[in-house]
């Protein structure tokens, strides 16, 4: 077992080892983009949130909690820097304040980007933010993936030639091109590895090209040779001259020695190690084993868990110190502050960090993009879309066959009927069906969604845009398909102005039940919780849809519902042109005899005439359904950090 464990560190530590000189020289040289490298320095720095109320329930009067104490650091360029502390120390905390991740609490102190003021919107377009979830658009490949990043975050004056040179030199730097076709698919699920989905985050946010890349545990679930393969992409990119932090929670001795600088943290927020680690962590260990009481380290011993138990709690209780005030009273953090105003001062040459222009790529190309990118998405899930055609086709001959040529027999009061319950049924059921399929789509596509709107690479208008795009374009083709199989089967009249009134209000039946489920989606927390709804309001859409109780038997009191129904107005508008303008003898039992269009117009509520009004109701609803779904993915941001 020993034997397995040394050969098994012999192998890591030499998989590590790889980035020889020349791979060094190869990676700063290859990278098409120039960059400018940037040190982030801050001093003083605390963070603080509102007091939870179970903590308010057990007898804490402050008003707020703080969770970040007095934090001083600096990040450099060509520097790979540990952020490391046990649970709760506030690590990725800190990360998040740095970043400017935090949507919620106040933050003090100082924060500068190589001896400027950080502004956020400046700063999302120089760096880049690798989440411990690796969330990314499963029905897409790794290249299309990368490629889609670079499209939306390299500047727009980055020609389409150089873009994909550059994507390309990135997929080599971590190891990916090898997998450039592969789909990415669901964690856990399908597609890309834990270890492979960690490096096509890496490079995600490397092709931004950005200064500044900060990592949350990018080895947290991986085994060794996965974790390897990871710390050697990580290393690749700092040695393009980048500035990159991790957050890692208990490195294994390999995976430790491989980072330059350690900002080591406690429980409750606070720095108690800021400093180089030096060969196999000897100033880290110099630093720890001066202090009075500390137990030296083992040969051989991994100084990362050596270091998190000699400065637990239960050490400090023991040794009855707090190496929060050691370290803010030690020489290093003198040296610190010391580094720390160096950087506070601009290098000469530098100029603060200004673009023209929030988002890298204007409007329209933001919607071009997000559109490829959909569209791709969407083509390549069959389990969504070709089932949706194949649910279509199957409906469609059901009802066909079911209500077989009664568009031809319209000779009494019942046959009537018999059409309006064709056409309640060929409305609704299916428009009902893309209400609830789209919904686990969108949900996917929204988490996404909320890692790329923070990564500042699209406005959300856009995204919606492109969304609602490429549902209109198969919700065509669905409607397409529908209408070519139910009108004949059916019976209806064959009329130019009839066929194309009956196809316009099936697509868009069929574009307002998607929308109204994707704002369904945008407007609640999750895909359950918007399916929960979704069952309380088709209910109500189905009774007030003028078939089960026609408009004017429904109580005065209920009627505006009638009115605010999209399928009514579907239903109204594809009687009112099929048959409004019918004037064929109708015999009404018990009383009498009419014409088609009398008995619609005095029985239903149903003119001709209205038509015009119908159509333009359609495209009301869209449009509102639409503008709510924008708006909600723009304003409402549930995932809170």
């Amino acid at each position: 077992m020993r034997m397995r464990q040394t050969l098994q560190h012999r192998w890591v530590s030499s998989f590590l080892r790889t980035n020889d000189e020349a791979t060094n020289r190869a990676t700063q040289t290859q990278i098409t983009l120039p960059f400018q490298p940037l040190a982030l320095s801050f001093n003083h720095v605390n963070y603080y949130v509102d007091m939870p109320a179970e903590m308010r329930e057990q007898g804490f009067a402050e008003s707020r909690l703080q969770l970040l104490s007095d934090i001083s650091g600096a990040f450099r360029p060509g520097v790979l820097t540990a952020l490391v502390g046990v649970s709760g120390a506030g690590k990725t905390t800190l990360m998040d304040v740095l970043a400017g991740r935090k949507t919620s609490g106040s933050i003090e102190g100082s924060i500068t980007l190589s001896g400027y003021p950080k502004k956020q919107e400046t700063f999302a377009r120089i760096s880049g933010y690798c989440e411990q979830t690796d969330i990314h658009s499963p029905n897409v490949t790794v290249y299309e993936s990368i490629l889609y990043s670079a499209w939306l975050r390299l500047s727009s004056d980055v020609d389409e030639k150089t873009r994909k040179l550059f994507v390309e030199e990135v997929m080599t730097l971590v190891e990916l091109d090898v997998l450039r076709n592969a789909m990415v698919g669901l964690p856990g699920v399908d597609g890309l590895s834990t270890e492979q989905r960690k490096r096509l985050t890496i490079a995600v946010e490397l092709v931004a090209n950005p200064s500044i890349i900060f990592m949350d545990e990018p080895t947290s679930g991986l085994d060794a040779r996965a974790a390897a393969i990871v710390m050697r992409a990580v290393r690749n990119t700092v040695n393009t001259g980048r500035t990159v932090v991790c957050t890692i929670h208990q490195p294994s001795i390999d995976i430790f020695e491989s980072f330059d600088e350690l900002l080591l943290m406690k429980r409750g927020g606070q720095v108690i190690y800021a400093g180089e680690l030096g060969r196999h962590s000897y100033k880290l260990v110099e630093y720890f084993e001066a202090i009075p009481g500390v137990e030296k380290i083992t040969q051989g011993y991994n100084p990362a868990t050596w270091m998190l138990e000699v400065s637990s709690p239960l050490a400090e209780a023991r040794l009855n110190v707090n190496f929060a005030e050691i370290y803010a009273n030690s020489e290093l953090y003198r040296e610190n502050q010391q580094l720390i105003k160096e950087l506070s001062v601009p290098p000469p040459g530098y100029e603060d960090l200004s673009f023209p222009t929030k988002y890298s790529q204007n409007f329209y190309n933001q919607c071009i993009a997000n559109f490829w990118k959909q569209y791709k998405s969407y083509w390549k899930n069959p389990p969504h879309n070709a089932m949706r055609f194949l649910m279509t086709m199957i409906n469609g001959l059901v009802f066909g066959t079911v209500f077989w040529q009664k568009g031809t027999k319209i000779g009494s009061q019942q046959d009537l009927f018999n059409l309006l319950g064709a056409t309640y049924a060929a409305v609704f059921f299916l428009g009902a069906a893309n209400c609830i399929t789209v919904q686990p789509v969108v949900s996917i596509e929204r988490t996404v969604f909320y890692r790329e709107k923070a990564a500042g690479m699209y406005s959300p208008l856009s995204y919606a845009f492109a969304q609602t795009c490429v549902e209109v374009m198969y919700n065509i083709v669905q409607g397409i398909e529908y209408t070519a199989i139910i009108y004949a089967m059916i019976g209806y009249e064959w009329k130019a102005a009839k066929f194309f009134y009956f196809l316009f209000f099936i697509v868009s039946s069929f574009n307002y039940f998607t929308l109204f489920g994707m704002m369904l989606v945008s407007l609640t927390p999750s895909s359950m919780l918007a399916n929960i709804l979704i069952s309380f309001v088709l209910p109500l859409w189905n009774l007030f849809a003028g078939f089960l109780v026609v408009r004017p038997l429904i109580p005065i009191w209920w009627r505006w519902y009638y009115w605010a129904n999209p399928v009514s107005w579907t239903i109204y508008g594809v009687v009112a042109s099929q048959f409004g303008d019918n004037k064929s003898p109708l015999k009404v039992p018990g009383g009498s005899d009419t014409f088609v269009k009398q008995f619609l117009e005095d029985n239903l509520g149903i003119k001709h005439d209205f038509l015009g009004y119908v159509v333009l109701a359609h495209f009301a609803f869209i449009i509102a359904f639409f503008f709510v779904f924008g708006y909600s993915i723009k304003v409402l941001n549930f995932q809170k950090r």
